[in-house]
């Protein structure tokens, strides 16, 4: 189900493309570039709830494939009734941020370092975390006639999507954990760390100017397409092989005047995630019929299928990885300390699973009182 997409003024995204301290690219990373949708979604048939419509925002990326799929077959439409969804696709998390508090969006998905950067921002009044949508579809894909080992990056130019992001941080931290050390601004020490935009490194590393690259889903499998080789997955850095790539966020405005909106939301999202892993290969083609609709463009077999298995898609926003997520930042001298309270609020979640019979989960201490 195609929805009305709503633009963003060229002040707003402008303003968010300057340097913030963490997430100057969302975390979720690779995504084509943002365009309105001129085709108009069904009229929401049922009960309006407490909003006539919602304004929902994500990137048109597979780790946001809660939100593609969860669009393209109906099912958060259903849930919400005849309250009506608005949607915004964006590119770089700060942007979305930007739109959440403009009020242009109430609801986003997005990745670990722009909602920490926001919530810090703002002194923990502009969002809170109400759901997880995906964890996972990070990697480390490098040229394999220049390096064979983890030993073997030293020295080597190795890209990551740009300082400060998500994926950024977290080479980073390995680095240290290696006893290597690497400029957190510059990126130059044992390892020169690249900062290179997620669209244009397969060209960086076809031309040579780059190593390898440790960048999200579906950049990973494209360097693959071009003979790179995965030579460390993220996830098993991880407890459980888990760990935040993509959550969702709502303004705290209107998660206090419309709470009954946001559990909806919530609810289409987790009934989206069991869809998704209760019929994997339909949920991916719908995920790739999403994003042609939105860009033009889907995933040929070869990159969409190997991206698609590295992905979790779980309702567990994951909080103490969050948590580990700012504290690599603070060690590498991107972000001063947070204060994470009260960025989580999980009770409608809770509630929904509680509804779901599926366990309930946890916000590491990091939740409102």
């Amino acid at each position: 189900m195609l929805a009305t997409r709503t633009t963003l003024r060229r002040g707003a995204a402008a303003a968010a493309a300057l340097p913030l301290l963490i997430g100057a690219v969302a975390s979720c990373g690779y995504g084509s570039e943002s365009k309105d949708d001129d085709k108009v979604a069904p009229v929401a048939k049922g009960e309006k709830l407490s909003a006539a419509t919602v304004k929902l925002g994500y990137f048109p990326n597979l780790t946001h494939a809660t939100a593609l799929v969860g669009e393209q077959e109906g099912i958060l439409q259903k849930e919400l009734g005849g309250t009506q969804i608005q949607s915004t696709t964006f590119n770089a998390g700060p942007s979305e941020i930007e739109a959440l508090n403009a009020g242009s969006i109430d609801i986003g998905f997005i990745g670990p370092s722009p909602a920490i950067n926001g919530f810090t921002k703002s002194k923990g009044k502009n969002l809170r975390i109400v759901a997880g949508s995906a964890s996972g579809g990070v990697k480390l894909v490098v040229n394999p006639k220049k390096i064979k080992t983890l030993d073997d990056l030293k020295g080597k130019k190795i890209a990551t999507p740009q300082v400060g992001n998500t994926q950024d941080v977290a080479f980073l931290n390995w680095i240290a954990e290696k006893g290597w050390k690497a400029d957190a601004q510059s990126g130059k020490g044992d390892v020169s760390v690249v900062r290179t935009d997620n669209k244009i490194t397969p060209d960086a590393y076809k031309s040579g100017s780059i190593d390898g690259a440790w960048v999200p889903e579906p950049t990973a499998s494209r360097l693959v397409k071009q003979g790179a080789k995965v030579l460390l997955d993220e996830s098993t850095l991880w407890p459980d092989k888990k760990f935040v790539i993509t959550h969702i966020i709502v303004s705290q405005k209107f998660l206090k005047d419309h709470p009954d909106v946001v559990e909806a939301v919530v609810r289409g999202s987790v009934k989206t995630n069991a869809w998704i892993n209760a019929n994997p290969d339909r949920a991916k083609v719908s995920a790739n019929a999403k994003l042609k609709a939105l860009t033009g463009k889907d995933l040929p077999a070869d990159i969409i299928d190997p991206a698609w298995q590295s992905i979790q898609f779980i309702d567990d926003p994951l909080a103490s990885t969050l948590q580990a997520q700012a504290d690599h930042a603070v060690k590498a001298g991107l972000l001063k300390e947070p204060d994470l309270k009260g960025i989580y609020d999980l009770r409608q979640l809770n509630k929904v699973l509680k509804a779901e019979s599926k366990p309930e989960v946890a916000d590491a201490g990091l939740g409102v009182k």
